[in-house]
């Protein structure tokens, strides 16, 4: 009964965003977290990673010098989808700094080879993006991971720098992003 009220809670949370077609970009590099290997198309196209969430958990508790940005989003959260360009820019000016962009994508499984991956080649972040089944949450993934989110609403970004973090519930604008970043790079 728990799963079936906290699956009804989820999809309520990402129902919330207004759905929308606009798309933006794509782009993720390997990390020390194990994934399940990135694949590659018929075309040869990069495929975003799958993460469970137990791994997920451990990626966000990674404590070393590198500032991790991490962005929770649908791509018919149309919120979600202002906010990227932000990150896009940010990434751009921060491309030689210890930073690491990524995008956890809550779509259904059943987007993840058609918006998902449509919406990763036009904003070229397709190696950034990393797909989390949200059918396999649990009110435990929340509350050991994060000290505000209860998985009720998106964007959520969470920013960890060693043992410092930040996080925002909500669309962040350019200027939110640039303050929480620049606090956690000093």
């Amino acid at each position: 009964m728990k799963k079936i009220i906290l699956s009804a809670l989820i999809l309520t949370a990402l129902y919330s965003c207004k759905k929308e077609s606009q798309k933006t970009e794509d782009m993720l590099a390997a990390d020390s977290v194990s994934v399940s290997e990135p694949t590659t198309s018929a075309t040869g196209a990069y495929t975003s990673k799958e993460l469970s969430p137990e791994k997920l958990g451990e990626y966000l508790a990674q404590k070393n010098d590198t500032l991790y940005v991490t962005n929770f989003f649908a791509t018919w959260c149309g919120p979600c989808m202002r906010e990227i360009p932000h990150f896009k820019n940010k990434m751009q000016e921060l491309k030689d700094k210890p930073v690491k962009f990524t995008f956890i994508n809550l779509d259904d499984k059943a987007e993840w080879n058609t918006s998902v991956r449509m919406f990763g080649q036009e904003n070229n972040l397709t190696r950034n993006i990393i797909l989390l089944d949200g059918q396999q949450l649990d009110p435990t993934f929340f509350t050991s991971n994060f000290k505000q989110w209860d998985g009720g609403s998106i964007p959520f970004t969470y920013l960890r720098k060693g043992d410092q973090t930040d996080e925002y519930l909500g669309m962040m604008t350019e200027e939110v992003l640039n303050v929480k970043i620049d606090a956690l790079l000093k």
